[in-house]
């Protein structure tokens, strides 16, 4: 049987902020795809480009596996990689001008290659698997090793054929994900991100995925992968592959990297309810949505199920600014769903994003007096960034020229024009982080004077954060209203 050595295109080292941070979670897609080719009788290996310097170390790999198929499979549940940063994009091209070079089959799977696929098949990829991957990719792999030359009734491929490009009828979404062996865990050092989070967070995180797709349309949210489709994993299944995790890698805790975790109706509670009867304990964080979380009893079982930390889409504090993008959530929504998970000790934290096209001075105002009142776990500041696929990009296109994506996750351009310059939106983004700290500060103040005899050293450190937070602010809010006026 053939050998297949699986990398994705994602290298931490090029992302300076991701490296920064150093919170790396592997890439999960990639170890699916491995698993099933390997339940299929195939020979398989994963060169894990996540700790690399460089592209070129593949070649170390090539020549200790031999592969006949070289398959770039990147991590559909990443954000980071369904951004298509230009770094890693460059990367994956190295990569596959060294498989192309020994005579390998190129295969390429990702989100970016989704959207580009005809840049992509210029650059030397055999083939381009568009959508979810790990069915076409088998099908196809066993169609090439049968000796057959006409790949055109594969569902979801690209493939050139006498110079043209051919792009086939898109495969249906796989309904059945229990049937999926667990990722291949075992085929990549899992040491190595044991020990940046320990170093960086004092834990160990991994990531799993209990579901797939979304049915929500937001309209500048891409979905090459998975459309519009959601299905998802049994409890039962999820809790099997927890405790595999928990004997054979003993992590701390979980990121669920599901869009949305838990949409079915009933599956948080048998979730939680097979955790306490597994004795499963364990804390994790989450992806949801304002509106769902508010729905049956969700909050009250995620908190049983022992999540600590709920990432929410808030997006806007402006109404107007939701209504745009389609997010069919409400800010009510946001300060109930806040408030509530507070109540029931989940961290609250926050997606925000600046720059939709027809936001204004006061929908900005609007999301910093909500950020600043509501006072969230963490928030994750963004531009809005179109991707090729929304009906978001389509508004915004012409406007864009030669840079249409970033070069890495912290370059934070707005590439299109909008109410103010794109320094503006960067300058915003800093100025706002140090006004929620600002904030945080004030509110661990009020704490103190409140229970002064509970006071301890992390509340102490957030209060003399003040210190250093009220005057950074104002020389922040300075530099802003100076852009703003330019």
């Amino acid at each position: 049987m053939s050998t297949i050595l699986f990398s994705h295109s994602y290298f931490m080292r090029y992302d300076p902020k991701q490296w920064s941070t150093g919170q790396p979670y592997a890439p999960l897609g990639t170890l699916y795809a491995a698993a099933l080719m390997r339940q299929e009788g195939y020979k398989v290996s994963v060169f894990d480009t996540m700790f690399s310097q460089h592209p070129g170390e593949v070649i170390a790999a090539f020549e200790k596996e031999e592969p006949n198929y070289f398959v770039i499979y990147d991590d559909g549940f990443n954000y980071l990689t369904k951004m298509c940063l230009t770094n890693m994009r460059e990367a994956a091209f190295r990569m596959m001008l060294f498989a192309k070079n020994r005579g390998y089959t190129v295969i390429v799977s990702s989100s970016d290659a989704t959207d580009q696929y005809e840049m992509y098949l210029s650059k030397g990829a055999d083939f381009i698997i568009l959508g979810e991957g790990e069915l076409t990719l088998l099908e196809l792999v066993q169609t090439i090793e049968q000796k057959q030359t006409v790949f055109s009734a594969i569902k979801g491929i690209a493939f050139k054929q006498d110079k043209a490009v051919v792009k086939t009828e898109r495969r249906p979404v796989m309904k059945a994900l229990d049937d999926l062996p667990f990722p291949a865990w075992d085929l990549i050092d899992i040491e190595p991100y044991r020990e940046w989070w320990l170093k960086h967070a004092g834990y160990f995180s991994m990531n799993m995925g209990t579901t797939r797709g979304c049915p929500f349309k937001c309209n500048w949210c891409a979905k090459p992968i998975y459309g519009n489709r959601y299905n998802t994993r049994s409890p039962q299944n999820v809790i099997d592959e927890l405790i595999m995790l928990k004997t054979y890698y003993g992590f701390d805790h979980i990121w669920f990297c599901d869009d949305i975790f838990g949409l079915k109706p009933g599956w948080i509670k048998e979730f939680a309810d097979l955790a306490e009867k597994e004795n499963l304990v364990f804390k994790f964080k989450m992806q949801g949505r304002v509106d769902l979380l508010l729905q049956e009893d969700n909050i009250r079982d995620l908190a049983r199920a022992g999540c600590e930390n709920i990432w929410m889409g808030a997006e806007s504090g402006s109404q107007k600014i939701l209504d745009a993008m389609e997010k069919g959530t409400t800010v009510q929504q946001i300060f109930q769903a806040t408030r509530l998970l507070k109540k029931n000790g989940i961290h609250p934290s926050f997606f925000i994003q600046f720059g939709y096209p027809g936001e204004t001075k006061v929908d900005i105002e609007k999301t910093i007096a909500m950020i600043n009142e509501l006072l969230p776990y963490e928030i994750g500041i963004s531009v809005s960034y179109p991707l090729p696929g929304t009906d978001f990009y389509e508004k915004v296109k012409t406007e864009l020229q030669q840079k249409t994506n970033w070069t890495d996750s912290g370059e934070l351009a707005l590439m299109f024009r909008n109410t103010y310059q794109p320094a503006f939106y960067k300058q915003l983004h800093s100025y706002v982080h140090k006004s929620y700290r600002k904030h945080l500060a004030f509110e661990n103040l009020r704490q103190v004077f409140r229970n002064p005899l509970q006071i301890n050293r992390s509340a102490l450190k957030k209060v003399l954060s003040g210190l250093y937070y009220v005057p950074a602010a104002f020389v922040e809010k300075r530099k802003l209203l100076q852009l703003e006026k330019a």
